[in-house]
């Protein structure tokens, strides 16, 4: 693997990727697990006052004593899969940083993305390493940065590790754009780095 990545971003934030930080001989078993085994459920999210939800599903893992509020919907952790604990392992020892929880989204075709969204959401550490690591389809991924709306775009291809960090959040907005030739799935896990909260989880 390249460990001299470079910054995809020429100012105001790092990102850095790996193309293929999973071995290809574990993706396919990889996939299977993650698609079987994880607790996903729909996302719900309130827009404009009203709940909609959505095709895509997700699911929320964490060390104990933290909760993740987006969207107008809190989720609370649930206890790591060795799974999970044996891909961060893997994402720490590439990224060189820690990380105590993870959003995982399901994403059944190209019909189904993201706007343009920042994670700047209170329980982040700030400037801290969201690692981005992506199972299955390749999807486009696209950057538009606030001030002068310049957008960059890369293909999050099956295997391959994105690490945002810095800045990036503050001054760059980032989407998974709409394409109907895209029939097939995509895990997508994004390891974060959160503050913990009393009370959560705590017997």
């Amino acid at each position: 693997m390249n460990t001299n990545t470079q910054n995809l971003l020429h100012q105001d934030g790092i990102a850095l990727y790996w193309e293929k930080a999973i071995p290809e001989n574990q993706i396919k078993q990889l996939y299977d697990e993650l698609l079987h085994h994880i607790s996903w459920e729909n996302e719900r999210v309130v827009m404009f006052g009203k709940e909609i939800i959505t095709k895509r599903k997700v699911a929320f893992y964490s060390d104990p004593s933290i909760a993740y509020t987006y969207a107008s919907r809190t989720k609370v952790g649930l206890p790591w899969k060795e799974t999970l604990i044996t891909l961060k392992n893997m994402v720490e020892s590439i990224t060189k940083e820690k990380y105590n929880a993870c959003l995982l989204n399901l994403y059944h075709n190209g019909e189904e993305a993201m706007g343009w969204h920042c994670d700047n959401e209170k329980e982040i550490v700030a400037n801290s390493s969201i690692a981005s690591l992506s199972i299955g389809a390749s999807r486009k991924f696209s950057f538009k940065h606030k001030v002068t709306k310049e957008t960059i775009s890369i293909q999050l291809e099956n295997g391959s590790l994105l690490e945002m960090k810095g800045t990036i959040q503050a001054n760059w907005w980032h989407s998974l754009p709409k394409s109907k030739k895209i029939t097939e799935s995509r895990i997508n896990l994004t390891f974060r780095q959160m503050h913990p909260k009393k009370g959560i989880n705590e017997k």
